[in-house]
Parts: C-alpha cells; structure tokens; sequence
C-alpha cells in the first residue's frame, strides 16, 4: 500500500466517512446511503403492513420519520451494515 486513504469528514456524513476509509477509498456517495435507507424503510413498512394495515401500529408506524435516515447526514447502522455487507461480496 502506497498510502492510506483518509476522507474527511465533510458535514455530518460520518456513516460515508467512516465506510469510504475503512474501505480504503471512495466507494460510497451520499446518494448511495440514501438510496439504501429508503430501501430499508420500504421493508420496514411492508413488514408492518403484515400486521394489519387498519392497525394502530401501522397508522403510527407511518406517521414516523425515517429510523434509517435523516436530513442532518444521520445514517442508521443497518444502512452502514447493508452497504459495507453489500461492498464486501463484490
């Protein structure tokens, strides 16, 4: 290895941050954790939705905010997770 790859931190893109250097480069966008996330939410919902649609769970549940994301840069683990798991099979 010639050098290390170091990517700061940049906003509060710490989950882009933290994957792309331990990675050792730039492998991963904004737009890629995003994309993840709203994947995420999207079998959050359908799980909830085997639930019962008419549940008061589900009603909550769909008035909530993205657990997986949000506009400060915050990124959950599990999107950390899926995109390092994702990145480690290819």
């Amino acid at each position: 290895m010639d050098s290390i790859f170091h990517e700061k931190q940049e906003g509060s893109l710490c989950a882009q941050h933290c994957l792309n250097n331990l990675l050792q480069g730039e492998y991963f966008t904004p737009v890629d954790l995003s994309s993840i996330a709203h994947q995420l939410d999207e079998e959050e919902r359908m799980r909830m939705a085997e639930g019962g649609m008419a549940s008061e769970e589900y009603r909550t549940f769909l008035q909530q905010p993205s657990g997986n994301m949000d506009d400060s840069g915050f990124f959950s683990i599990q999107v950390r997770y899926s995109l390092f798991i994702v990145q480690s099979k290819s």
